[in-house]
């Protein structure tokens, strides 16, 4: 049918008095395997059972397509369901109100109508369905009408895997594949009498990334999620109280604008060390992290009092008369939990001495997954990547940098890690000087909230910056469910087309 033909086109549910032209169109679109259309009664209980999951298509009032659908507990059945099974013996008694997943019944276009892309519209109606009705995603046994002919050639797996690479066409599995859904099992034995299948089917799965589990407690999730990143001046301070107040009016600025997170930068506490700059620089650090335990625990009276989730930069720590860099995430909640520097800076192992950590790993958080890089340790790529594979969403950098090109290689390398894991980075620094402490002469920061680059986020990959070498704030916000939308359906798919055939990165 040409477009000019088509005067109006509309989706709309499945009613009982579309029956007679609804079987015809079935007769006509299973020819290979006759008597198998659904009869009234069937048509019937889908309807009464669950109205929204049967839908058709109709052009210039008349049916042109259909879709029907149930939902099932799918823990109830095995990977190797066949279509008898998972509709009750074509009962539909296995339609489960309170299951987890949308089972795709059946989709059919009339031949005249097919060519319009009808079946994306009837695809699209499920996904919304799916979506609407908090369930993880799609199901359904998508027949290889084409293998018949190839059947004394290849077997069903290599079949598929030659569709994939367009070596065979095959229009049912090549349209399913098209429109996002992926194939988990061959299943054999699936359909009784469909022998250009063989009685193969493919399960072809679509996930909801939109999909939330219940929760058993009161408790929320934020989607949108605020970021308050704290450009720090680095100034003389004549003890930690002091120091503190500065910390808290921070807190209170990012907290009045109704933050999530604070995040400070590394060593923001180091004008403390000015008391004992008499020392050697191994030994004034030393004394600055004996500070540390006490700075840990006035963040996390703040978090509460603030309702507000602070990242606390970093700071020197002696550990079995180790020195590491560590810093801590203090959570509204009253938990509190330790990261560490895994890579130190060659002037930091030389000057004070300093260990690297061993510890890489992500925290939930109220706002989702996050993951804190200190500094030096953005410029490695393998240790983002494995927060992503733990689903990392926001990457929280505290650094410090004395000049630019310094600067320059966090910022650029830290924007890498936002394109590469298809998520948030944040980066915070400090800014100003300390003539008065050895080792921490100049700093040099413009603390930055960096994206992926797809259409749904800013085209520099950019969402917010601060003005370069001044004190102040940067508020921004950021949204996860984009993140979602990006690995299923971005222009490209840096997590989802990794390679691991060929390389892999993991734990030691």
């Amino acid at each position: 049918m040409q477009a000019p033909e088509i005067e109006n086109i509309e989706l709309k549910y499945l009613k009982p008095e579309d029956y007679e032209e609804l079987k015809s169109i079935m007769i006509e679109a299973y020819e290979s395997m006759p008597n198998s259309y659904w009869k009234e009664h069937h048509i019937n209980k889908l309807i009464e059972k669950f109205p929204e999951g049967q839908v058709v298509i109709k052009i210039n009032n008349k049916l042109a397509g259909c879709a029907l659908s149930i939902i099932v507990d799918y823990d109830k059945f095995d990977d190797q369901h066949t279509y008898q099974q998972v509709t009750g013996n074509y009962t539909f008694d296995t339609h489960d109100p309170k299951g987890d997943m949308l089972y795709g019944i059946d989709v059919f276009i009339k031949k005249e109508y097919r060519g319009l892309r009808l079946g994306r519209r009837l695809y699209d109606y499920r996904k919304e369905l799916c979506e609407k009705l908090n369930l993880e995603g799609i199901a359904f046994g998508g027949r290889i009408p084409n293998f018949h002919k190839y059947a004394g050639e290849v077997s069903p797996k290599e079949y598929i895997e030659k569709v994939k690479r367009k070596e065979i066409h095959d229009p049912v599995l090549n349209f399913q594949m098209s429109n996002d859904f992926h194939p988990s099992k061959i299943i054999k034995g699936y359909l009784s009498g469909d022998t250009e299948s063989g009685e193969y089917a493919v399960l072809l799965e679509w996930d909801n990334i939109y999909y939330e589990k219940p929760l058993a407690k009161a408790a929320t999730k934020k989607r949108v999620v605020r970021l308050g990143l704290v450009q720090w001046q680095m100034r003389p301070y004549r003890n930690l109280k002091e120091l503190m107040e500065q910390a808290e009016y921070f807190i209170d600025a990012v907290s009045g604008y109704r933050s999530d997170f604070a995040l400070f930068p590394e060593f923001f506490n180091a004008p403390l060390m000015a008391e004992n700059n008499h020392l050697k620089e191994a030994d004034a650090i030393r004394e600055l992290a004996k500070h540390t335990e006490e700075i840990v625990q006035k963040f996390s009276e703040l978090s509460i009092s603030y309702n507000i989730n602070i990242i606390t930069g970093s700071m020197p720590e002696i550990k079995e008369d180790r020195l590491y860099n560590v810093g801590y995430l203090c959570r509204r909640d009253g938990t509190v939990e330790r990261y560490e520097k895994i890579h130190v800076t060659p002037d930091e192992a030389k000057v004070w001495g300093m260990q690297g950590g061993n510890q890489v790993k992500t925290f939930d958080t109220d706002c989702g997954k996050i993951g804190v890089l200190i500094c030096y340790d953005s410029e490695f790529p393998e240790l983002s990547r494995l927060m992503a594979e733990d689903g990392m969403e926001i990457l929280f950098v505290p650094f410090l940098t004395d000049t630019q090109n310094g600067y320059s290689r966090v910022r650029h390398c830290s924007q890498a890690r936002a394109i590469e894991n298809e998520c948030y980075v944040a980066i915070a620094g400090s800014v100003g000087n300390l003539p008065n402490v050895h080792n921490m002469d100049i700093q040099f920061a413009q603390s930055t909230v960096f994206t992926p680059c797809d259409f749904s986020f800013p085209t520099t990959g950019i969402k917010a910056e601060a003005t370069p070498n001044t004190e102040m704030i940067l508020i921004a916000d950021v949204d996860l469910d984009l993140l979602r939308e990006l690995h299923q359906f971005g222009a490209v798919k840096n997590l989802r087309d990794r390679r691991k055939d060929v390389y892999e990165v993991r734990r030691v």
